[in-house]
């Protein structure tokens, strides 16, 4: 284990790229950009001090791991590309196959193993909806992937020949498309997550919170019917973890 607390978080998810600077005394500062844009992430980190070491969490493909590799070069950063391990800091991975599991799911998860006891459902609500199911011993169960709310939405507007993307608001009983077409996405989701919370119930492991994060966490939030906490920074607070254990 390494003394050095400094060291560059890095979030690259399907929408966004996240990161965020650790020194001393906890995060010092964080930025973002759109993945779309990734390409402009050395530009972005331009104005970043020196930073010994770099750990990623890419689930956004090979062309932002290469731009994330060329943006650590040109900070003298060294990176260390994250994977999901079938054991880690008190967390064990039910998947069959461990290495399967998407990074920035692993890495929530030990986010919220550290978090406190119990058993929890871990819920990222981002272009996916990642739905993982956390025993309190730390033995992640498995989980499901439903399209978030906005892929929800979209989807309907690309498969469909009458309905527009035009944003509604929710409803319990909506009187119009737009309305109709928000309030059912966000219905969607959450009975996910509901259908979910009662697996656990029935397999002995009733959560005890739901731990949300993801650009959609705010829509989703008021409508579950158990206790919830919004984490932001889930997987940079996951991350920071792996570094601080390295």
């Amino acid at each position: 284990m390494t003394s050095d607390a400094h060291f560059l978080a890095v979030d690259a998810g399907n929408t966004r790229v996240k990161w965020a600077l650790h020194g001393t005394h906890g995060w010092d500062s964080s930025g973002s950009i759109a993945t779309a844009d990734i390409d402009s992430l050395e530009a972005a980190w331009s104005r970043l001090p020196p930073v010994p070491r770099a750990f990623a969490c890419n689930v956004a493909g090979t062309d932002a791991q290469r731009a994330i590799e060329r943006a650590c070069a040109a900070k003298g950063a060294a990176l260390v590309l994250l994977t999901s391990q079938a054991e880690q800091l008190g967390v064990v991975n039910g998947y069959r196959d461990p290495a399967q599991l998407g990074a920035d799911r692993w890495v929530a998860l030990l986010a919220a193993h550290a978090n406190g006891h119990g058993h929890k459902l871990v819920v990222n609500a981002g272009t996916a909806l990642t739905i993982d199911a956390l025993e309190d011993g730390g033995r992640f169960a498995g989980g499901l992937i439903v399209p978030g709310p906005a892929l929800m939405r979209a989807s309907l507007a690309r498969g469909t020949a009458g309905l527009r993307l035009t944003e509604g608001r929710y409803a319990d009983f909506p009187a119009s498309t737009p309305d109709a077409i928000t309030s059912g996405a966000l219905q969607a989701a959450v009975g996910a997550i509901e259908r979910m919370r009662r697996v656990m119930e029935g397999a002995g492991t009733r959560p005890l919170i739901v731990l949300l994060s993801g650009g959609a966490a705010g829509e989703l939030a008021p409508h579950l019917s158990m206790p919830f906490a919004i984490h932001e920074n889930l997987v940079l607070d996951g991350i920071a973890l792996i570094a601080r254990a390295s």
